[in-house]
């Protein structure tokens, strides 16, 4: 399923991270691999599993340096998109070699950063760049902030939000509390897209995982805006979890096989143009 003919649409994995352990690493990252995580593993796992396509995300520890996500999505154009890092004044040029790359948004992982103006001129001006050409804005943040982030990304256009990991909802949401509440009204948004991945970086099992699902679906008003992912390599969480068993985790979450594949094909085709032969 490499070759020139886009493979047919079997599943989309929408969250996955490649890199090698020597390559220049971020100065501020919280974490570094000991190990290497190549595309051709990634792609192994997808086929092992049954999947046709998936995403790459650019990890917080490269950093804006996006060139080793490139030439994965380069070599593999029919089965990947991806989602980068840049810097807020990023040219229309850069945007431009991206987009051609197979780039369909960027990225801002939150974890641990304070929080910029993101109402403010200079990122207002980036999300409109954004929406003008129907990308997304990735967010990586604690449930207690996300609603800080999003709206102002909201304001500035037609662009996409998609919220990774449940939203990070350790310990659960409860709607009693305010920011939590906020969260669910964001869901209720048809412009926001939520990620049904890596909930053991919220310390869910699966039974929180699916009262999360049960107040996610009902602000949202169904499923039609959820996504899978993987987290491959799950880096922290190497020793917890891997990547059959993400699989088995949203074949038990969603065992209906109709929703698994609206969460699984019909929803990501959508978001990631993966009905677009590059």
């Amino acid at each position: 399923m490499t070759g020139l003919q886009p493979p047919a649409l079997t599943g989309v994995d929408t969250h996955a991270h490649t890199f090698l352990q020597d390559l220049p690493m971020a100065p501020e990252r919280r974490y570094s691999p000991h190990y290497d995580a190549r595309v051709e593993q990634y792609l192994e796992h997808l086929d092992r599993n049954g999947l046709s396509h998936g995403v790459l995300i650019q990890p917080s520890f490269l950093g804006t340096d996006n060139r080793f996500m490139l030439d994965a999505l380069r070599r593999y154009p029919q089965r990947l998109r991806a989602v980068a890092v840049v810097d807020v004044d990023i040219s229309e040029t850069q945007l431009d070699e991206l987009a051609a790359a197979g780039v369909v948004g960027i990225r801002l992982n939150l974890i641990g950063k304070n929080l910029s103006d993101y109402a403010g001129p200079a990122w207002a001006a980036l999300f409109e760049r954004l929406a003008a050409r129907s990308w997304q804005v990735e967010i990586q943040r604690g449930i207690d902030d996300v609603a800080l982030i999003v709206p102002s990304i909201l304001g500035c256009g037609s662009v996409q939000v998609v919220i990774d990991h449940f939203g990070l909802p350790t310990g659960g949401i409860d709607d009693s509390k305010p920011n939590h509440k906020a969260f669910l009204e964001l869901l209720g948004d048809e412009r926001v897209w939520l990620k049904l991945s890596a909930p053991y970086r919220s310390r869910s099992g699966l039974a929180q995982a699916s009262r999360v699902l049960a107040q996610v679906r009902e602000a949202s008003g169904g499923i039609e805006r959820f996504l899978w992912g993987s987290d491959w390599p799950n880096t922290q969480f190497e020793d917890q979890t891997d990547y059959d068993r993400q699989v088995a985790f949203i074949e038990a979450l969603l065992p209906d096989a109709g929703e698994r594949a609206q969460v699984l094909m019909d929803n990501p085709a959508k978001l990631f143009g993966f009905d677009v032969s590059r």
